[in-house]
């Protein structure tokens, strides 16, 4: 079976090219952004402004600033289970769910997407907890 990305030029979609690329990627994207867990605590604990008069908002809003706990989405009022690898081992073990909430997280939280840096020294102090 081939399995190709639109993004992967067409000469490179062998599937075992292919998924050479990507890990080569990923090697790479993780050796430049090691992440550092200090600049994540920060970072945590940073408040964001928010447009039209909307209250400031950090990952603290809703994941709180002990990892360990159980959080509460401040929109919906949804639990979030404690984001601590510490006492919920399933955290940061699904890359998908990973690269989804950090994304959705970002955007609402910075009003951006987070930069590699940014996510990896995210990762780098969860993983810490």
């Amino acid at each position: 079976m081939n399995h190709t990305h639109p993004d992967v030029p067409i000469g490179l979609r062998s599937a075992g090219l292919h998924c050479a690329c990507l890990l080569m990627a990923a090697a790479w994207s993780t050796a430049v952004h090691a992440g550092d867990p200090a600049a994540g605590a920060r970072a945590w604990v940073r408040e964001y402004p928010q447009p039209g008069g909307v209250p400031a908002r950090s990952c603290v809003t809703c994941h709180t600033a002990d990892l360990a706990q159980p959080g509460r989405h401040a929109k919906t009022g949804k639990s979030i289970e404690p984001m601590a690898p510490s006492v919920n081992p399933e955290r940061l073990t699904d890359p998908a769910k990973v690269a989804k909430w950090l994304g959705r997280n970002c955007r609402w939280t910075l009003g951006r997407a987070c930069t590699a840096a940014e996510k990896a020294d995210f990762l780098a102090y969860i993983e810490t907890q």
